[in-house]
C-alpha cells in the first residue's frame, strides 16, 4: 500500500512541478527509450544471475504491495505456541511433543494459532530444532551454531531479490545514457531537418538519460530497499525462536524463556510484559 502511496505522490510532484513550469507531458512519453533502458537492464540481470535469484524475484515483488505479516499479533501468537510447547516439555518430558514436531500440521498445539501454522518458514524451523532437543545429541552450544548457519543461510537467501533489483537500478541510469547518446546519433543523422524539428529530436534524446535516472531512484531503487527490509523483518522471527529455544534449553521456565524472545523484538512490535503474559494464557486456556 505504501509503495503504490509512494508511488502516486513522486509522480505527482516530478510531472506535476514540469507541467506548472509549461513542459509538455506528451514529450516525456518515448517508448522506443524505455524498451532500450529496461530491455537492457533484464538483458544483463538474466546474463548476471541466471533463474533462481530471478524467479526469487519474482516470487518476492508481491509480497511489496502488502502489509507485514510480522505483525505484533503475529508474535503474540509465535510466544503463546512457544509457551504451551515449552510447558508441555516440562511437565511431560521432550518426548511429550514428538508427535507435534513430526506432523505440526495435525498437532492439536500448532492448529490453535493459524497466523503460525501458514507460514511454514518458521514451523519448520521450530519443529527442526525441537526435534533435536529430543534427540538429546546436541548441546545447547552446538544447537545455537546449528541455528546460526541455517539463520545465516536464510538471510542470505532472502536478501537474494533485494541484491537482484538493487543491481537493477544501477544499471538503468547507463542504458538511460545508451538510450540518449543513441538519440543524439540519430539526430546528428538529421541535421538537413529544420530546427524546430531537430530541438524535438535533441529533447527526446534527453528524456533517454531522465527516464533512466527516474526509474532507477524513483521506482526499482525503493523496491530494493523493501525487499531488503522484509528480509530483516524474516530474520528476526528466526532469531526470536532462537533465543527463546535456548533460554529453555538452558534450563529457564518457559515464563521466562518467552521473556528471552521478547526482549529481541524490536520496539514497533514488541508487546508489553503484561500482554505477553494474558494473551499466554488466554491461548493456553482456549
Amino acid at each position: 500500500m505504501f509503495v503504490i502511496i509512494g508511488y502516486v505522490f513522486m509522480c505527482a510532484c516530478i510531472l506535476g512541478a514540469y507541467a506548472v513550469h509549461g513542459g509538455e507531458l506528451h514529450v516525456l512519453w518515448q517508448p522506443a527509450e524505455i524498451v532500450i533502458i529496461f530491455g537492457g537492464g533484464i538483458g544483463g540481470l538474466v546474463a548476471g544471475f541466471g533463474g533462481k535469484p530471478l524467479n526469487a524475484t519474482i516470487k518476492a515483488l508481491p509480497s511489496l504491495f502488502k502489509g507485514s505479516r510480522y505483525s505484533k499479533a503475529f508474535y503474540m501468537d509465535l510466544f503463546a505456541l512457544m509457551f504451551e510447547l515449552l510447558s508441555k516439555v516440562r511437565k511431560e518430558g521432550l518426548m511429550s511433543i514428538e508427535a507435534d514436531v513430526e506432523d505440526p500440521h495435525s498437532s492439536a498445539v500448532f492448529s490453535k494459532y493459524e497466523k503460525i501454522a501458514h507460514d511454514h518458514h518458521v514451523v519448520e524451523f521450530i519443529c527442526d530444532y525441537l526435534r533435536l532437543m529430543v534427540g538429546g545429541n546436541l548441546n545447547a552450544f552446538e544447537i545455537e551454531n546449528l541455528m546460526d548457519v541455517e539463520i545465516d543461510t536464510h538471510h542470505h537467501e532472502s536478501e537474494m531479490p533485494a541484491s537482484v533489483m538493487a543491481k537493477l537500478a544501477d544499471g538503468l541510469p547507463a542504458f538511460g545514457i545508451v538510450a540518449a547518446v543513441m538519440g543524439v546519433v540519430h539526430t546528428m543523422g538529421s541535421l538537413h531537418l529544420p530546427p524546430a524539428q531537430l530541438g524535438e529530436l535533441i529533447g527526446a534524446a534527453l528524456v533517454g538519460t531522465f527516464t533512466g535516472i527516474w526509474l532507477a531512484y524513483g521506482f526499482i531503487g525503493p523496491l530494493a530497499s523493501s525487499l531488503e527490509f522484509k528480509a530483516g523483518e524474516g530474520t528476526q522471527v528466526f532469531q526470536t525462536v532462537k533465543v527463546t529455544l535456548l533460554a529453555s534449553l538452558n534450563g529457564y521456565a518457559p515464563q521466562v524463556a518467552v521473556e528471552f524472545g521478547r526482549k529481541a523484538l524490536n520496539s514497533t512490535e514488541r508487546p508489553s510484559f503484561k500482554e505477553l503474559e494474558d494473551h499466554v494464557k488466554s491461548a493456553k486456556a482456549k
